[in-house]
């Protein structure tokens, strides 16, 4: 326990996550800042980490590691330079497992600046186990940045939001994916960015406003590759969340290619 007061600790030094644990809760209890200081990722979790030690021969689909942040501030995160795995995640890079984040909030992480498929700012998640979605419940994102994906990015991920907000989040690489000749790549989904072949994506009863893509989905950049993964938004408002290259007509905010049309319900997007 740190006592009544809020408190903020100095990260030395990353958190890993050793693949032999079963389950990692870390509950701040709403008064606790983890602080990367500018200079570097958070908290890391890679099943297919062989650092973080072997424990099956199907690393990218186990069970375990279980890891849920909750009541937690996750700030000044940086992961620029950590590039096993794709690199990405400024606060929390998660792969393998099982991911759920809760009553959390991420401010002004950071990762790479340029590149076509690095991301997430706050967080970058890859390979959950059985394709089950990552949760996220009750959090805020605001100002974090990175090539794409300023919160959120993955790789054939899916995700469930809810009662969440971003805000002020950026994707600021340039020459989107592929990268456009003589550009370095990047700069897609101001808030998230979801690519792979078959996963989903549900936004629940969330906030997401200002966020901004040098690219392509000021909010939300949303590709799946073989056209089966499917995006859904309901109860929501996505507002003034711009796209500077090109985002999908009549989806203010948004660049898709999924199945039909994204299923948007009871929500306002302009």
């Amino acid at each position: 326990m740190c006592g009544p007061k809020p408190v903020t600790i100095r990260m030395r030094a990353t958190a890993k996550v050793l693949n032999s644990r079963r389950e990692v809760v870390l509950d701040g209890g709403g008064l606790v800042t983890l602080s990367g200081a500018g200079q570097r990722r958070i908290l890391y979790m890679d099943t297919c980490d062989p650092a973080q030690v072997f424990t099956t021969s199907h690393c990218q689909d186990q069970a375990t590691p279980r890891l849920v942040v909750e009541n937690l501030t996750f700030a000044n995160g940086n992961s620029s330079g950590e590039d096993f795995d794709g690199g990405g995640g400024g606060a929390i890079f998660a792969r393998g497992g099982r991911v759920r984040i809760v009553n959390s909030t991420f401010i002004s992480n950071r990762c790479e600046r340029s590149g076509p498929d690095v991301g997430g700012g706050a967080v970058r998640v890859l390979s959950e186990y059985h394709a089950l979605p990552v949760e996220v419940v009750g959090s805020r994102f605001t100002d974090n940045v990175c090539s794409n994906g300023g919160a959120l990015s993955s790789i054939g991920v899916s995700w469930n939001v809810a009662r969440s907000r971003f805000v002020g989040n950026r994707a600021i690489g340039h020459g989107a994916n592929p990268s456009a000749p003589g550009t370095p790549g990047g700069g897609s989904g101001g808030a998230i960015y979801n690519d792979g072949n078959r996963f989903r994506l549900t936004i629940t009863g969330s906030h997401l406003a200002d966020n901004h893509a040098t690219e392509g989905g000021g909010a939300i950049f949303f590709v799946s590759n073989d056209r089966t993964g499917t995006l859904a938004i309901k109860d929501s408002v996505l507002r003034h969340n711009r796209s500077d290259g090109f985002q999908t007509a009549g989806l203010p905010g948004i660049f898709f290619q999924g199945a039909g049309r994204p299923a948007i319900v009871n929500s306002v997007l302009r």
